[in-house]
């Protein structure tokens, strides 16, 4: 498969309805074959190393071809410009939440648009920005950390996460998470936060997904000594 036609065709095939009707609840857009994962990383291998093709497959607009783009893609090679652009034309949360933070966090541009997005007043986009700033932390050394800003970011979800759009809320609580998981020095202040933020209410549509309490996630990691112990890549 070396063309984007060659690649919609099978991603056509691989599709199943019974999926797309279960993304509906979750804002899954009306462009979406409804491929596997599974399926999705089987493709990924056939077209590895092609990072145009992936590019070519972001700007289509369909979902399973945005979500494997990612897979593909080095966010290393990736201009600020194009990472700005798969922020701004993502379509869904998995996207905006997943992949747009995978190929972002590969990035040396990673820290400045996290920082960035983060204050954008689009819930979509604010959601990468934290994601994003996650993945940072738990692929970057501790002692390659802004532990000031850090500190400064948990101190802000506290204060703003009752107000923060429903991704965003989502989002916010998985960095206090990756905090207290991945960096080490401020686990503790990572603790203290999860502990202010309590349950973080979510609407989750009438689905059965669950937002994860920060507390319980955190002490598990705690448990199992894996508290620091970093990550090669935050894609899925």
């Amino acid at each position: 498969m070396n063309t984007v036609k060659q690649v919609m065709a099978e991603l056509k095939r691989k599709g199943d309805p019974r999926r797309v009707k279960a993304y509906a609840p979750h804002g899954g857009p009306d462009d979406l074959y409804g491929v596997s994962v599974a399926d999705l990383k089987v493709i990924a291998k056939k077209i590895k190393g092609q990072h145009e093709l992936a590019y070519q497959l972001y700007e289509t607009g369909n979902a399973d071809a945005m979500y494997l783009a990612g897979i593909v893609a080095d966010g290393s090679q990736m201009t600020k410009k194009q990472l700005e652009s798969w922020a701004k034309n993502a379509t869904w949360q998995m996207l905006s939440e997943y992949t747009v933070p995978g190929v972002a966090t590969e990035s040396k541009h990673a820290r400045a648009l996290a920082t960035k997005w983060i204050n954008a007043k689009r819930e979509a986009v604010a959601s990468s920005g934290w994601n994003t700033y996650a993945g940072i932390v738990a692929v970057t050394p501790d002692d390659e950390l802004d532990m000031a800003e850090i500190k400064a970011l948990l101190k802000r979800i506290e204060q703003e996460i009752d107000a923060a759009p429903n991704r965003v809320k989502y989002t916010m609580n998985g960095f206090v998470i990756a905090v207290g998981s991945y960096v080490s020095p401020l686990s503790k202040q990572a603790n203290a936060t999860a502990r202010k933020l309590g349950k973080v209410e979510v609407d989750m549509h009438g689905t059965s997904c669950k937002v994860p309490l920060a507390t319980e996630y955190i002490a598990k990691v705690e448990k199992s000594g894996r508290v620091g112990k970093k990550r090669k890549t935050i894609k899925c």
